[in-house]
């Protein structure tokens, strides 16, 4: 599975505690930044890696910024993106099981790196039911196209 990470100044060190967690199970990870504490427009890096999953490019994308707020925000611009701002694990399993989210968003000045990579791995580790929640995937599509 292929990961697009990115983040923006205030979130850097749980960007990096994330990506490097990643890499230790043996996902591959395409790191859009950015690389420094300086300081950064989030919405730059949400489309990056919120266009790498909109194209296919990465399975799903986690974003990191000083809520996850902001940068989630951004992303839910991107057509075909549903990113939603966890900071539980019990949301994130829920945000694939029943909204088949392809990105999630963390803070790192709410979320310690301990709940981070625990938040990172429960939605990973859970799978989209279908059913009737696919009716309301369908649904909030059509409200992306304009229908």
């Amino acid at each position: 599975m292929k990961i697009a990470l990115a983040c923006d100044h205030g979130g850097l060190n749980l960007k990096n505690a994330i990506k490097k967690h990643l890499e230790e199970n043996s996902y591959e990870v395409e790191d859009y930044g950015t690389y420094t504490t300086d300081s950064v427009d989030y919405p730059d890096y949400a489309k990056k890696a919120a266009d790498a999953v909109a194209n296919g490019q990465a399975d799903c994308g986690i974003l990191v910024c000083g809520t996850g707020i902001g940068i989630g925000i951004a992303a839910n611009k991107v057509k075909g993106i549903r990113c939603a701002t966890v900071g539980d694990t019990f949301s994130a399993r829920m945000t694939k099981a029943h909204n088949n989210a392809n990105m999630i968003a963390l803070g790192e000045r709410v979320t310690g790196v301990g709940l981070g990579l625990d938040i990172v791995d429960a939605y990973l580790n859970s799978k989209f039911e279908g059913g009737r929640h696919q009716n309301r995937i369908d649904k909030i599509m059509e409200i992306e196209a304009g229908k």
